[in-house]
């Protein structure tokens, strides 16, 4: 016990200790608080040249509240709870698994370091997205993640900082489902995993940009703003009641499994979810409802 609890203050104490230096000492180019600002202004910026729809005021509704969300589930969650998680379960499942006379790597399919550099990345991209993809469709057919990805969902006018309004449960599910397909492939350094990142950052904050963009015949591929904006929709029909277009990155999957839905321009659908005039809006009491439903 004592040890996880070293685990949980050293882990504490070093992701403290990162955020210092990312915002005080910005020294490399894979600084993830200065990126994702830079990316934000980038599609902020296209929002305001390019708006898709045109009535929609540059400080949108929630505009603020999103911005908070953006910052918090990106930095502070991190240093709240999620590094100190993240490290107390890595090591729990290593110490079962040393139990058995096995390790996380007993099960690595590969050395990525034998593979050239882009078909590692590709794998490891193309791995995560899936898996995530999956995990996302959970989070609409199981009632609990529902209640918890309902916060996401709360967004009434689209727009880049949308895509990180989250309820801190959610990347709690995500992380533990990618745990063990990524560390079977494993053997990324920080570099490699930092242009991916910031690759799926700019996606996410594209899909919900108040741009009209479907990116042509690339739609097939990517996920884009004209295909996310059905994934928001508040009405859908009976046959796809649990929703749709379900990609992250890739819009790939949801074309192969038959979970796209694009059936005219969206532009101004109402968004949201059922009753959801009834959802808290602010950022204390969205966060507590599912743990009072």
């Amino acid at each position: 016990m004592e040890k996880y609890i070293d685990i949980i203050k050293n882990s504490y104490s070093d992701y403290w200790n990162y955020l210092k230096n990312e915002i005080l000492f910005q020294n490399n180019w894979d600084n993830y608080f200065y990126g994702l600002i830079a990316i934000s202004l980038i599609i902020w910026i296209l929002e305001i040249a390019f708006p898709w729809r045109k009535n929609q005021a540059v400080f949108r509704k929630d505009f603020w509240l999103d911005a908070f969300y953006m910052f918090f589930n990106f930095f502070l969650l991190n240093l709240i709870v999620f590094i100190a998680l993240s490290n107390t379960a890595a090591e729990f499942l290593n110490d079962v698994l040393s139990l058995a006379g096995l390790s996380i790597s007993s099960f690595q399919l590969f050395d990525v370091d034998d593979l050239p550099k882009w078909l590692g990345l590709l794998i490891f991209f193309l791995v995560s997205d899936f898996i995530q993809w999956n995990t996302h469709r959970l989070l609409h057919r199981i009632p609990l993640l529902w209640s918890f990805h309902k916060v996401h969902h709360s967004v009434k006018e689209m727009g880049f900082a949308a895509h990180l309004r989250y309820h801190w449960m959610e990347p709690v599910v995500y992380k533990s489902l990618l745990y063990i397909p990524i560390a079977i492939i494993g053997g990324f350094d920080a570099q490699d995993v930092a242009i991916v990142y910031f690759f799926a950052i700019a996606i996410g904050h594209l899909n919900h940009a108040n741009l009209g963009w479907d990116y042509g015949f690339l739609k097939y591929v990517f996920n884009n703003p004209k295909m996310h904006i059905w994934h928001h929709a508040k009405e859908l029909p009976k046959h796809v009641s649990y929703g749709v277009n379900y990609g992250l990155t890739l819009s790939l999957w949801d074309y192969i499994f038959k979970t796209n839905y694009v059936p005219y321009d969206g532009t101004y659908i109402e968004l949201g979810f059922e009753n959801d005039e009834q959802f808290p809006k602010d950022f204390i009491s969205q966060e507590l409802y599912p743990l009072k439903k």
